[in-house]
């Protein structure tokens, strides 16, 4: 399959934590390449979003929804069938992040992160999959983080749910291959602009090496082979290219960290 965005045009796209950020980017650019776009996320800000993509002359579907819910989730792709027809693409970009030393981590926070991050991934995807295993294609994206694979100190909740991102791309990657469904997660580094790392992250690490929050920015990008962080674009472009084409890609993790993290 070529690098055509008409791949997608008129199919189903559903992208999940679209009310901002990085969903909201995928979900954009998927609406200007002419799928049927559905966005999902627990904030009412998603039908204002929605609407902001309809105004361009786009086709999006703002819909409120806990993805953590697992009945509700199934409902609400059941009913997206129902009205679009069955789904080819799900991203799952809804999920939180957070920083905090080992042993001040509480139970409840462990329950939060995993609940969001892992299991409401689960859910989107058995709301989405059969659908694509009767129409024998789809394309699942998940979101997982360098984080997932390499550990970070003081994101050891975070981490582990992005770890579990991994494993879960890769086994369902074998699993569903026989019915043409290809299953694959990005692993972004640091981006900037996000919310994330610009918010509860820098902040956290400031306060605990005793530096400024203009010093840890530094300090860290630094690190980047390229000198630089990523931005939202350089994330939404390879998992365009991870919907329209990569027809032999499959069960893959795939770095987004500008040479830090290369394996």
């Amino acid at each position: 399959m070529s690098l055509n965005p008409d791949n997608i045009k008129g199919r189903v796209c559903v992208v999940t934590g679209s009310a901002r950020s990085i969903g909201l980017e995928v979900a954009t650019r998927y609406a200007s390449y002419g799928a049927k776009v559905y966005m999902l996320d627990y904030s009412e800000t998603v039908l204002e979003s929605a609407k902001a993509l309809r105004e361009k002359g786009w086709d999006a579907t703002g819909k409120i929804l806990d993805v953590t819910d697992h009945d509700a989730v199934i409902a609400c792709f059941d009913a997206i069938v129902a009205e679009a027809g069955p789904v080819y693409a799900l991203v799952n970009c809804a999920g939180v992040g957070g920083s905090c030393a080992f042993e001040n981590t509480t139970p409840d926070m462990w329950q939060r992160v995993f609940s969001i991050n892992v299991f409401g991934t689960v859910n989107c995807i058995q709301g989405a999959i059969r659908s694509m295993r009767e129409a024998r294609e789809g394309k699942i994206i998940n979101f997982s983080s360098k984080t997932g694979k390499t550990g970070s100190k003081l994101m050891t909740v975070y981490g582990s749910s992005k770890g579990a991102i991994v494993i879960l791309t890769q086994s369902l990657a074998q699993e569903y291959a026989e019915h043409n469904v290809h299953v694959n997660c990005v692993c972004p580094d640091i981006i900037r602009g996000t919310g994330m790392w610009d918010g509860t992250v820098v902040q956290t690490y400031a306060r605990d090496l005793g530096i400024s929050e203009e010093e840890v920015n530094a300090m860290y990008e630094k690190k980047v082979p390229l000198g630089h962080f990523a931005t939202m674009e350089d994330v939404t472009d390879v998992v365009a290219f991870l919907t329209i084409s990569a027809e032999d890609c499959t069960g893959q993790s795939i770095n987004i960290t500008g040479g830090r993290f290369m394996h």
